[in-house]
């Protein structure tokens, strides 16, 4: 019994190793697992080594151990594998296959990316092994067949479990019943027979009757399948579960028409359709063992894409219209335009052509699809037709609805309420369309008259798609953080893919002032024949065209007009501007105006409706300081036959401010107004005296005014006064020492690049030549200017001084010592002794180094004047000095004839370095 139950366990062990495919686990039968239990556990051993099984599977320890749902797959492998790569011949099909697929430009016009095939994701993984399922319900329709295992539970005069297999005959053994033949019979119909049976047979007994362990079956999946071949599967399996073991389809196997063959014959169909887009599971039905699940390749494509919910490349099946398509997309979005839906589609001759649809009608929604057409649902209109918008200074800047009869005051009903603190409440504007073409005209209203005087004129009555733009009084104080911080946003993204760092701390600002230049220049080229010179430099003009994007588009951006409350008055007026420039026509010219001159805001303006010279003055934020009323000049170009001749007319500002009609003239486009400055006027301009004056502080300054006279004002010198050490500063010298500090840097960086630097070679005065450049790129300019207090004192004219706005006098204390600096043993500042000549204050302080170029030691003085031994024939080692002078010792090298460009250096750092500890004592 033990030979026949080994020899029966190998051969169908074999059989079963013959018909399974090498990359798939074996799945052995109930019958198998049942000759394997009886075995000898050796023998079970050696088998399973043997023919490498699990024992554990064999043993049926894994079945019943595990009651869920296997993982059967994995993602799958990007790469073909090297079996495919040598499939010539299936590549060349696939090639043709997505040839097909690919004529038209299958990409999604909302996310400009290519478009996927709808269904496929679903099958994103490649199949491994597969183990049957064990815990799903039974159906009662389930055909029973060898392999399977019936439960029954007897109970009543006595209790009995029995497990019975069905044979490969279809019966089944029951003990004290006999064989019982049950092929062919539903698992309903089964437990019918069977507890009638009992209960006729065995009197007193009631029963139970479940299903146990299943069989397995084999199936075959071919066609355009992933991995195409054979499978065992769980007996309940379905046509989809099929298809997952399977890895689906690839990617010209079709998802519409996926075929079930058993002994040959078509037996149903299903469309994976039906289960995605409906829930309808209906057509998957389940299979038997043998069956076929057969691919066919895939049919007519049609891409859809545009304002649709989904959008994809979806397979259309015969007599399917575009309505159809369109709901396979899930529909179009809130903001699609149905009416103009177009399809591309290629036509007799071979040529690409457009068919317009009108989804909204039902002849546009019968319109047949045919494949390789591809459907663009196109969006609404960004446009708003019965809207205002409100930009600027205002507390909720953005779009509101119009209703007819609205005036200003009914969408900016409260000046603390509506507006910002910072709000221009003169001058404001209504930019109204007046065609279809987008042209525009320019009302310019007083905004605090508007709300408070509603009754007035200056309340506008709005119309449709007017924009009102608020601007603000003072545009310095705004804060820019958040605009700044927009356009860093989308100008980062630019650079991203550039790999360019583009933006700064205020890119707004630096955008603009680039855009504005340009801006001007082209404009006030044109208005009143003036020609402006100097062009933008285009290094770069990323930051430019992103900012004249944005601010084109100011009015439908919806970021932009949230953030217009912290744009200055120029940026506001700039897409107005830019939309007159474009509508400008040869009869009437471009209708913008400049004013120029003595006001808060100088620039260029839109020509408004019936302005006159006192709205100008208005825009530009009324006058400034120091404007001379008494006369402007108008500059007009007028065109005439020929050429074009320019006039200028004298204008009473006065007049215009105290409402004279005849001195408020009314403009033209192209004029520019200058308002001049009052003769003689000069803005405030102060000196600031320190130290040792009786007086020190700050003094206001007239034009012409010399230093003598504010020394006479601050009280003259103290006791302790010392004038010949007196430190003079102007901000006009400082720009230019610096300027010329920045080009002795460049010069000695060129020089190290190119040649050496002394007469000892490249390679020893290397390092010392970095620490000079060093020193000389960190160094910062004192402006100090050479001056004669004691003269000055003394009443000497050619001594004295005409004084400049921030002009700096420091008078230091008294000073009793004398430094030495430079190349000596060690520098040092000495107590000053009368009789002590040059020689000896090198002698207290070492002498000098070796490197020293003790030949041209020189001397600062205390005024800050240079004292050098080929420009003073008096000056020599047994020269007396005074106190406050500082002995420099240079370094020796060779660069030029006399003065060399060390010794500029050293001079320029010693020298700053003397005024500085001077002003610091103060």
């Amino acid at each position: 019994m033990f030979h026949k139950t080994k020899n029966m366990f190998i051969a169908g062990l074999s059989a079963l190793i013959i018909i399974s495919s090498p990359a798939l686990a074996i799945t052995p039968s109930p019958q198998m697992i049942e000759q394997f239990k009886q075995l000898p556990k050796s023998e079970q051993q050696r088998i399973a080594k043997q023919y490498g099984i699990d024992p554990s599977v064999l043993a049926g320890g894994q079945q019943a151990a595990q009651i869920s749902n296997p993982e059967v797959v994995s993602q799958r492998n990007t790469e073909k594998d090297n079996s495919e790569k040598d499939n010539a011949d299936a590549e060349k099909d696939i090639a043709n296959a997505k040839k097909k697929t690919d004529d038209f430009d299958f990409t999604d016009d909302n996310q400009k990316g290519e478009l996927k095939r709808f269904g496929y994701d679903m099958f994103a993984g490649e199949p491994s092994t597969f183990a049957p399922v064990t815990d799903v319900p039974v159906p009662s329709d389930y055909k029973v067949g060898p392999g399977d295992t019936i439960k029954v539970q007897l109970f009543g005069k006595d209790n009995k479990e029995y497990t019975l297999n069905i044979n490969r005959d279809g019966t089944i053994q029951f003990p004290e019943l006999g064989p019982i033949s049950v092929n062919g019979l539903s698992f309903s119909e089964l437990r019918e027979q069977l507890q009638q049976r009992i209960k006729q047979q065995m009197i007193g007994i009631e029963s139970n009757i479940s299903m146990g362990e299943l069989r397995s079956i084999r199936i075959f999946v071919a066609g355009d399948a992933y991995k195409s071949g054979s499978y065992t599967v769980s007996s309940l399996s379905t046509i989809t579960q099929a298809l997952f073991v399977a890895g689906g389809v690839n990617e010209i196997g079709s998802l519409r028409n996926i075929q079930v063959k058993r002994s040959g014959k078509l037996v149903g169909t299903f469309d994976m359709y039906d289960l995605l887009l409906r829930g309808d599971a209906s057509g998957d039905i389940g299979l038997r063992s043998g069956d076929v699940v057969f691919i066919p390749s895939v049919g007519g494509l049609v891409s859809v894409t545009g304002e649709v919910r989904r959008p994809a490349i979806y397979e259309l099946k015969t007599g399917e219209t575009v309505a159809d398509i369109v709901k396979m997309a899930a529909g179009v979005t809130q903001a699609a335009y149905s009416k103009s839906t177009s399809i591309e589609r290629y036509n007799a001759n071979g040529l690409k052509t457009i068919v317009n649809v009108d989804l909204t009608t039902n002849k546009g929604a019968q319109v047949k699809a045919k494949a390789g057409d591809v459907v663009r649902v196109k969006n609404a209109s960004l446009q708003y037709e019965d809207a205002v918008t409100i930009v600027g200074a205002v507390v909720r800047p953005g779009k509101y609805q119009w209703q007819a009869g609205q005036k200003v005051s009914h969408l900016l009903s409260s000046i603390w309420g509506d507006l910002s603190a910072n709000v221009d409440l003169d001058y404001a504007l209504v930019v109204r369309e007046t065609n279809k073409y987008g042209d525009i005209n320019v009302f310019q209203f007083a905004l605090g008259k508007a709300i408070n005087e509603p009754q007035s004129d200056q309340n506008l009555l709005l119309q449709p798609r007017d924009k009102v733009i608020v601007f603000n009084f003072n545009d310095k104080t705004l804060n820019r953080y958040e605009l700044n911080k927009l356009i860093q946003t989308r100008i980062k993204k630019i650079s991203s893919l550039r790999g360019e760092a583009l933006v700064s701390n205020d890119t707004f600002e630096s955008g603009f002032n680039s855009l504005n230049t340009s801006l001007d220049n082209r404009y006030r080229s044109s208005i009143a024949g003036v020609a402006i010179t100097g062009s933008v430099e285009e290094k770069d003009d990323v930051v430019k065209n992103e900012v004249e994007k944005m601010l084109t588009n100011l009015f439908e951006d919806r970021d932009l007009i949230k953030l217009s409350h912290s744009m200055r008055r120029s940026e506001l007026l700039y897409p107005i501007l830019n939309r007159l420039s474009l509508q400008l026509k040869v009869s009437q010219g471009v209708s913008i105006v400049a004013i120029g001159g003595k006001v808060r805001h100088p620039g260029v303006y839109p020509l408004t409706q019936n302005a006159h010279v006192a709205e100008l003055l208005i825009a530009a934020g009324g006058l400034s300081e120091g404007a001379y009323v008494e006369r402007a000049e108008l500059t007009r170009a007028k065109d005439t036959d020929e050429l074009a001749d320019i006039t200028h007319t004298n204008v009473n500002i006065n007049g215009v401010l105290l409402g004279m009609p005849e001195d408020n003239i009314s403009l033209q486009s192209r004029d520019m107004l200058t308002v001049l400055t009052t003769p003689e006027w000069q803005e405030r301009k102060v000196i600031e005296i320190r130290g040792e004056v009786k007086f020190p502080g700050t003094y206001n300054i007239r034009r012409g005014e010399r230093l003598s006279d504010v020394l006479t004002r601050a009280g003259g010198f103290t006791d302790f006064a010392f004038p010949s050490a007196a430190v003079f500063v102007r901000d006009s010298i400082k720009n230019q020492e610096q300027l010329e500090i920045k080009k002795l840097a460049d010069q000695l960086r060129r020089d190290i690049a190119t040649r050496g630097v002394s007469k000892d070679g490249t390679v020893v005065n290397y390092a010392d030549a970095q620490l000079m450049l060093t020193d000389l790129e960190n160094i910062k300019a004192v402006g100090r200017l050479v001056v004669d207090l004691n003269a000055i004192s003394l009443g000497i004219p050619e001594a004295d001084i005409q004084l400049e706005n921030s002009d700096i006098l420091y008078v230091p204390t008294v000073k009793q010592t004398v430094s030495v600096m430079g190349e000596v043993q060690h520098q040092a500042t000495h107590r000053f002794k009368d009789g002590l000549t040059l020689d000896n204050y090198l002698d207290m302080s070492g002498g000098p180094r070796e490197r020293a170029d003790d030949d041209r030691t020189y001397i600062i003085k205390a005024d800050g004047s240079v004292m050098l031994p080929v420009a003073s024939l008096w000056f020599s080692g047994n020269a007396t000095l005074s106190p406050g002078d500082t002995i420099v010792v240079p370094l020796d090298t060779e660069y030029k004839d006399n003065l060399t460009l060390w010794t500029q250096i050293t001079t320029i750092i010693y020298n700053s370095a003397i005024a500085l500890a001077t002003i610091s004592t103060l």
